[in-house]
C-alpha cells in the first residue's frame, strides 16, 4: 500500500477511527479535507460522490505496488482490510471468541449508535421534522453507551478486551467523544471512562484527535 488518501472530516467519528487505525499500524497518509457542512457539504460534490456514492467520509485511497488504484468507504471494512494487510501490531486479539467480542463491541458502536447521530441525520430532524436534535442524538447515545458499559464488563481489562487495543477501543473513543457534544452524564460509565483514559496515552490516539487535524475548527 503506497500513497495512502484518506478523505476525512476532523469531527467525524468514522474518519477518527480510521486515523486511530492507521497510526496504531504505522501507515502515513496523506489528509484530504472534505467539510460536511461547507458550500452545502463538500460530500456531495460530483467529484466526491465519484470516488464514494454515499457521500460520506471516510474514504480511503491507495496505490498497489503494481500501479493499481484502489479505494475503500466505510470504516469498518476499512479496518477490516488494514488487520488483514498490515497483521502487526494487531487490532483484534489472537482468540477466535475474542475477536467476536471485539467486533460485536465495535458493532454496537458503530450500528447501534453513530448512525443516528450522523450529521444527514440530525440535519433533516432539524430542518424537515423541526424536532430538537440534540435531544435525539443525547438519547440514542446513553442508551447505547448503558448497553456498551454492561456488555464490556466480561472482557474489560486495560482496554475493553484485555490489556491489548483492539476495534472495540477503536470505536470507543470517538463515540465517547460525540456523547459529550451532545450533553451526555458519563458518569454511569466509569468503565468506559477508564479505557478511554488509557487509549488517550497513546500516541496513535493521541495523534488521531480531531483538534489536532488540519482541518479543525475553534471549539
Amino acid at each position: 500500500m503506497r500513497n495512502l488518501r484518506l478523505s476525512s472530516y476532523w469531527r467525524s467519528s468514522a474518519s477518527w477511527r480510521v486515523r486511530i487505525a492507521l497510526n496504531w499500524k504505522g501507515l502515513p497518509f496523506e489528509y484530504l479535507a472534505v467539510h460536511l457542512l461547507q458550500d452545502g457539504g463538500q460530500q456531495f460534490t460530483d467529484a466526491y460522490r465519484a470516488k464514494n456514492p454515499m457521500a460520506r467520509v471516510p474514504t480511503l485511497e491507495w496505490t498497489e505496488a503494481d500501479g493499481q488504484a484502489r479505494k475503500l468507504s466505510e470504516s469498518m471494512a476499512i479496518l477490516e482490510y488494514l488487520e488483514e494487510r498490515v497483521p502487526s501490531p494487531a487490532l483484534l486479539p489472537g482468540d477466535a471468541y475474542l475477536r467476536a467480542k471485539a467486533r460485536m463491541l465495535a458493532e454496537m458502536v458503530n450500528a447501534g449508535m453513530q448512525p443516528l447521530q450522523n450529521t444527514s441525520v440530525t440535519l433533516r430532524i432539524k430542518n424537515e421534522l423541526k424536532a430538537d436534535e440534540k435531544a435525539w442524538a443525547a438519547h440514542w447515545n446513553a442508551h447505547g453507551l448503558r448497553a456498551l458499559e454492561a456488555a464490556v464488563q466480561e472482557t474489560a481489562g486495560r482496554y475493553c478486551v484485555g490489556d491489548a487495543v483492539s476495534f472495540a477501543d477503536v470505536l470507543l473513543v470517538p463515540q465517547l467523544y460525540g456523547a459529550r457534544r451532545f450533553g451526555v452524564d458519563l458518569k454511569p460509565h466509569p468503565t468506559l471512562l477508564r479505557i478511554e483514559a488509557a487509549c488517550n496515552e497513546l500516541p496513535a490516539f493521541q495523534a488521531a484527535q480531531p483538534d489536532r487535524q488540519p482541518d479543525a475548527q475553534p471549539a
